[in-house]
């Protein structure tokens, strides 16, 4: 089994879940009593939330590069961002690691073409939605046309996950502002909706939505397994 790497802590209440998932998925595919070989490097959230609010992206890969190395260095066969914003670094990242970086929007891409849709929602923080990392590559490496929301409804996704998903509070009325948003977007013409933030799951799932929905964390968390279980 290849170890895994996981860049955690942004938020820990997501991160909580990459951990479940690889490590249910692992014990479901191998039986007994296995479980993944990790190594995990948690960040004070706080400290990465300024950095991104502050502008400062290159200092922000400088954090996330080295706690990279680190877990290299440690012997990860590979290094997952356990966050879509941070992905807006990843380029940076990778070209410091001489393992892969599993890339959350290629895992949700490839979930997306399995499906065979072209024209999905978007739905993360302001950053995610408003810069061209996320949606860029969805259209470049997977052939993906994306939506997002208008910038009203941009504001108020994106203040749901920073006041109230990345401290672990769930609240029917924000649940039920993401469904109107969805249903915005499926009425724009969108065939499902990209969750892209690892803690928009906690709060909407399948049974919420008008429209499919692509459970980012979920995805890249089974993108691992299948790396660390590839050969076995």
């Amino acid at each position: 089994m290849k170890r895994i790497g996981l860049l955690a802590g942004m938020s820990w209440e997501s991160s909580v879940e990459y951990y479940r998932i690889i490590n249910r998925e692992v014990a479901s595919r191998l039986g007994g009593v296995h479980s993944a070989d990790i190594l995990m490097r948690s960040f004070d959230f706080q400290n990465i939330y300024d950095l991104m609010c502050g502008g400062d992206w290159d200092g922000l890969a400088g954090v996330v590069g080295r706690a990279a190395r680190g877990l290299v260095d440690q012997g990860a066969d590979c290094v997952l961002i356990c966050t879509n914003t941070v992905h807006n670094v990843a380029a940076q990242v990778q070209e410091e690691l001489s393992v892969p970086l599993i890339h959350i929007a290629d895992a949700a891409g490839h979930a997306v073409k399995a499906a065979g849709q072209t024209r999905v929602g978007l739905l993360g923080t302001r950053f995610t939605m408003e810069l061209d990392f996320y949606a860029g590559r969805l259209a470049e490496h997977h052939g993906i046309e994306v939506l997002v929301p208008d910038q009203t409804q941009r504001g108020e996704v994106d203040r749901i996950i920073f006041e109230e998903l990345v401290k672990g509070e769930l609240r029917d009325e924000s649940r039920t502002k993401y469904v109107e948003v969805i249903a915005d977007l499926a009425s724009r013409g969108a065939q499902s909706v990209v969750l892209g933030c690892t803690e928009i799951p906690l709060l909407v799932g399948p049974q919420d939505s008008p429209l499919p929905l692509h459970d980012t964390t979920t995805l890249h968390a089974l993108a691992a397994v299948d790396f660390a279980l590839s050969g076995i």
